[in-house]
């Protein structure tokens, strides 16, 4: 299957893909103030520069687009049915470059919890998750 787009057009398209701020990381950001949470988005000094951390914590939080970060058996992740070498090569370095970048958060003394996109469905199983994961919030509401 041949890509409809030029080159210069395909990447004007992905340029517009962002990298933080997206609608997956919004919901979770959302649900979090919600539930009394407060938080630090792109926190500079934690491995990866995690969406959503709480530095008195120590915990950090990576929203994940099931696309982008290959999760395994969830139907929003499919390769692309042109260039497949090359996105099973992209996809396979974003898997590995998330693995280091989750262990070395943690050997850096971070309590790391991963959010997909299609969990996002299901907020009344999230929400227990990122308490779970958070703890109590300071504010006393749980």
């Amino acid at each position: 299957m041949v890509d409809r787009l030029t080159p210069a057009e395909r990447s004007a398209h992905m340029a517009r893909i962002r990298r933080s701020n997206t609608k997956p990381e919004l919901i979770v950001r959302k649900l979090l103030h919600r539930l009394g949470y407060r938080f630090r988005i792109q926190l500079q000094g934690v491995p990866g520069r995690p969406d959503i951390a709480f530095p008195g914590r120590r915990k950090v939080i990576y929203v994940h687009g099931c696309f982008w970060h290959a999760h395994e058996n969830c139907p929003i992740s499919r390769i692309p049915k042109s260039r497949t070498e090359f996105w099973q090569t992209k996809f396979a370095a974003n898997r590995e470059r998330d693995r280091r970048l989750e262990t070395l958060a943690r050997k850096a003394g971070w309590s790391c919890l991963v959010v997909w996109e299609c969990e996002l469905k299901h907020e009344e199983e999230l929400a227990p998750r990122l308490k779970a994961h958070l703890g109590p919030t300071r504010i006393g509401r749980d």
